[in-house]
């Protein structure tokens, strides 16, 4: 087997892709998504993701297993913080970037990150991805490969080969076998289910709320919700990281795996949130208002989130990064994995240190936040 390093997924194509990918099940991982990613522009070395996707192939040029893998020039869009890392680095006459990255630019949704052809063995394509990224680390003189959002056996095996691993917590509301929002809304505390009985109520005077997928999304709707997304985007972090033309491609060719939830005031949409439809999840991504309307947030991004995977017998919603306001919306704490090679035993050993103390810290709040936090009744 031999491992070939690609500029653009468009390069290792779409047959042989998903071929690896399709099995998963994760939207984030398909040719298409990550197509529009580096297509649109939004993904591409003039915005610091520069790919280097790895390919295993076999002695007949098969694919067998690929990574999604960048060259970054920066740590943005990557929701896995080590600027401090680089800082104090580069403050010792180091040079952390470039680095390599194995990742879903601009989502921190948890998913496979060494994707296996099912007539190859995982694990054995697991661990040649893996040895070809650390290789390629040396090849180009970077000084890191950081892998983001793994499987939690994936970050295991990162762990027994030798990569430092990091942990944080997301927030995950999880499916217990409701078959409406009000099942959902039993198993609260009754002064949670009163707020968000509230909150609903009063975020949906005068106006139209649609959840939009498939050939109902058009390109009118593209246009409102980017006009959110730049409006949110501009406010928290500077710019967006997506272009407008990002949204028409997986319009495009991911309809079918898109929910895109739409507010509208006579008939004028104000607000809007995007998720991805996975095999047994949720993905909510972005979101945005032209309005300030009162509770509005919530019911676009997590109630109507919660609706939508109730009626497709969907296991659990990822509403995304930071947030520790959704626990009360029934979105409880949940794990999210990261794994780290650091060239430099200078910086390796120090992160190391810190990374042991980190995971204990963060394991020792998600138990303190769910069992303090919870909005669930004690029998439920």
């Amino acid at each position: 087997m031999q491992i070939h390093v690609h500029d653009r997924i468009a390069d290792i194509g779409r047959e042989a892709w998903d071929g690896c990918a399709q099995s998963t099940g994760d939207p984030f991982v398909s040719y298409d998504f990550l197509d529009a990613c580096e297509a649109s522009g939004s993904a591409a070395p003039r915005q610091g993701w520069a790919g280097r996707h790895l390919a295993l192939r076999d002695e007949a040029d098969r694919v067998l297993g690929v990574m999604p893998l960048w060259l970054k020039g920066d740590s943005q869009g990557e929701y896995v913080f080590d600027h401090a890392w680089a800082d104090a680095y580069q403050r010792a006459g180091g040079r952390y970037y470039p680095k390599l990255l194995g990742a879903v630019p601009f989502t921190p949704a948890t998913g496979p990150r060494f994707l296996a052809h099912p007539d190859a063995d995982a694990a054995t394509v697991r661990e040649a991805l893996l040895g070809g990224a650390m290789a390629l680390v040396e090849r180009l003189g970077v000084s890191s490969l950081h892998v983001n959002f793994p499987t939690a056996p994936e970050w295991d095996a990162m762990g027994e080969a030798g990569l430092l691993l990091r942990q944080d917590m997301q927030y995950v509301w999880r499916n217990g076998g409701y078959a409406t929002f009000d099942d959902f809304l039993a198993a609260l505390s009754s002064n949670r289910r009163k707020t968000i009985r509230r909150e609903r109520r009063e975020a949906r005077v005068g106006l139209d709320i649609r959840v939009l997928t498939g050939a109902e999304i058009t390109e009118a709707h593209w246009d409102a919700f980017f006009a959110f997304y730049v409006d949110t985007g501009g406010r928290k972090w500077g710019r967006p990281y997506l272009t407008r033309d990002f949204f028409s491609r997986v319009g495009a060719t991911m309809a079918d795996r898109i929910a895109l939830v739409m507010a509208f005031r006579d008939d004028a949409p104000i607000a809007g949130a995007l998720n991805f439809i996975g095999r047994d999840a949720l993905y909510g991504r972005q979101g945005g208002a032209l309005e300030d309307v009162p509770f509005l947030h919530f019911e676009l991004c997590y109630y109507q989130a919660i609706d939508f995977a109730i009626s497709r017998g969907l296991s659990r919603v990822e509403a995304g990064a930071q947030g520790e306001h959704k626990i009360a919306r029934g979105y409880l704490p949940s794990p999210v994995y990261s794994a780290h090679w650091i060239a430099d035993p200078a910086l390796r050993e120090p992160v190391a240190r810190y990374l042991d103390g980190e995971r204990a810290a963060v394991d020792a709040q998600l138990t303190a936040m769910t069992a303090e936090l919870s909005p669930y009744r004690d029998d439920s």
